[in-house]
């Protein structure tokens, strides 16, 4: 019998899905931009549960992300399969606010999708969001989006292809365009091949809430393509795509920013398309606000989700649903134990009694080798060695798994003893370098060892308690209550009673549109350690927990 899938199916911080079929298993690759190790995948048997299994890029030779900008990184990556192999193109951003990008492209590939995967193949560095194409005749195309650098920009919108020789692993021939548009501007392109067409599947209109999917086709692999059109498409200028899938002129829709879709066929026929999306707070930036004035902000970062889509009579394809909105409760396929996938609450507890670390945690730019941490110095203990500030891209001792409801608990139990101001740990609730919560011990010189709470905004720094006192050889646990984005922040000597720091911080400037510098990840929460005094001071973490309270329902 057929169940129900609710969305969003990957919650939190999981953009520019990819999807993939082999045999009855299902595999998404999602974005993890300067996050360590590079890109998440997930399986499935059945499209509504869930399951993180690895990380393709988690080897230094393959990924170099140190020094990386916010939200630069690994961007939009495509799973393939054919013949037995799996198949990873990605981009790696080293610079984007300025402008002449440097988007680097390139290939792993492996026999298993848990590994090993190969070492990078460089590929053309044309632009971003690269996806490869296996045709029926095992000829191999490459196909990406093209920056532009001139001022003015001679295109909105370009889309190059180009062959790719599997046997000398590389790009062959010339790159041919095509897609050039004056006004639209496509991005995250896909090919697929149906009934002796070729399909170019391509995001639309920005990563914002305009963003929207198109769909366009041709009899040859190298074009001319045409755009898909039809009456449900409701546009209010020429630089709106034709979208199939958007939530754009929509803001009531609780999935926002639908867009960058991939598709993926079931053994029985049936066809679905995951897409990025968003779930906004109910505030906004300020109508000064440096960037994206008043707009709306998403402190849960671009989610994955889920639509059923069908094929028309005249070989186009299309929601289910008939109209290009993205639903929260779709029909599952077909399957004799189906039950509804809800989006309960769920707790993550790590006791690091374990000697690895869980996949639900990343690092910022460069593995937590033993430089950085430890799970056997102590055992039951994570023990995190002090080294660069939290505005570091090349040094930070920090761990966090993704916020993904807008209320929610995090905690830790710490034990702390630090001689000197430049020496601090605890939990952080971040987005980037420059934006963060970070409830931490550290020493002062009139105080003693104390707790104290800094706030960074866009490069603004605030402390919003005293340095309040802590007796020395005691742990503490940190506690922040997130209720809809507001934070109340509480501490616990061992044995004591909770004492509240601050209540109802607002946390939404962790979030998309918010953060002056990058916009694509989301909010983490997570210990670190730092020591600016260079001398590698420690903090042994027992435990680190992050419960879901419930979904906001915004």
């Amino acid at each position: 019998m057929p169940g129900e899938i609710y969305n969003p199916i990957l919650r939190g911080f999981h953009p520019d899905p990819s999807i993939i079929r082999v045999d009855r298993d299902y595999y998404i690759a999602t974005s993890t931009f300067e996050w360590w190790p590079g890109v998440r995948l997930h399986h499935s048997r059945d499209l509504r549960h869930w399951e993180l299994i690895e990380y393709p890029l988690n080897r230094l030779s393959q990924l170099s992300l140190a020094g990386v900008g916010a939200s630069q990184g690994i961007w939009a990556p495509c799973l393939t399969y054919d013949k037995g192999t799996f198949y990873l193109v990605y981009t790696v951003v080293n610079s984007y606010y300025c402008n002449m990008y440097d988007t680097n492209n390139y290939l792993v590939t492996a026999q298993d999708i848990h590994g090993p995967w190969s070492e990078p193949v460089a590929l053309s560095n044309f632009g971003f969001d690269p996806s490869l194409f296996h045709d029926e005749d095992g000829r191999k195309y490459m196909v990406s989006m093209v920056t532009d650098h001139r001022v003015p920009k001679k295109y909105a919108g370009r889309l190059v292809l180009q062959e790719y020789d599997p046997v000398r692993q590389c790009l062959t021939g010339k790159a041919k365009d095509i897609f050039r548009a004056d006004q639209i501007f496509l991005e995250g392109p896909h090919i697929f091949k149906r009934n002796g067409w070729y399909y170019l599947f391509a995001a639309d209109t920005g990563t914002g809430e305009l963003h929207g999917q198109t769909i366009l086709r041709s009899r040859s692999v190298w074009g001319p393509y045409e755009m898909f059109r039809a009456d449900f498409m409701h546009r209010e200028n020429d630089s709106e795509a034709y979208s199939i899938l958007t939530s754009r002129h929509h803001p009531e829709l609780l999935l926002q920013k639908a867009g960058h879709c991939d598709l993926v066929e079931t053994p029985e026929g049936d066809w679905y398309a995951v897409h990025l999306c968003g779930r906004a707070l109910d505030r906004r930036n300020p109508p000064d606000a440096p960037r994206f004035a008043g707009c709306r902000r998403y402190m849960l970062g671009r989610e994955t989700a889920i639509q059923k889509m069908r094929w028309t009579e005249e070989g186009w394809l299309v929601p289910e649903s008939g109209d290009p909105l993205p639903r929260e409760v779709i029909a599952a396929p077909y399957a004799e134990d189906a039950e509804a996938a809800l989006p309960s609450p769920k707790q993550f507890f790590d006791d690091f009694d374990s000697p690895s670390l869980s996949l639900e945690y990343q690092s910022l730019r460069i593995p937590m080798t033993e430089r950085y941490i430890s799970l056997t110095a102590r055992p039951g203990y994570l023990r995190m060695f002090g080294r660069s500030g939290l505005g570091s891209k090349f040094s930070q001792t920090l761990l966090a798994v993704r916020m993904t409801e807008f209320s929610m608990e995090f905690s830790a139990k710490v034990e702390f003893e630090p001689e000197i101001f430049k020496q601090m740990a605890g939990l952080i609730l971040l987005y980037d370098t420059d934006n963060y919560l970070y409830l931490h011990l550290s020493h002062d010189e009139d105080v003693g060892k104390c707790i104290t709470l800094l706030k960074a905004e866009n490069k603004r720094y605030e402390y919003l308690t005293d340095y309040l006192p802590i007796p020395s050889g005691t742990a503490v646990e940190l506690k922040a209550l997130m209720q809809n984005g507001y934070i109340t922040f509480s501490y616990q000597l061992e044995g004591g009673q909770w004492q509240q720091l601050v209540a109802r911080v607002d946390g939404s400037f962790l979030s998309d549109e918010a953060c002056v510098e990058g916009w694509f990840t989301g909010a983490m929460a997570g210990l670190c350690c730092q020591d600016l005094t260079g001398s590698g001071k420690s903090a042994d973490f027992d435990w680190f927990k992050a419960d879901c309270l419930g979904p906001c329902g915004l």
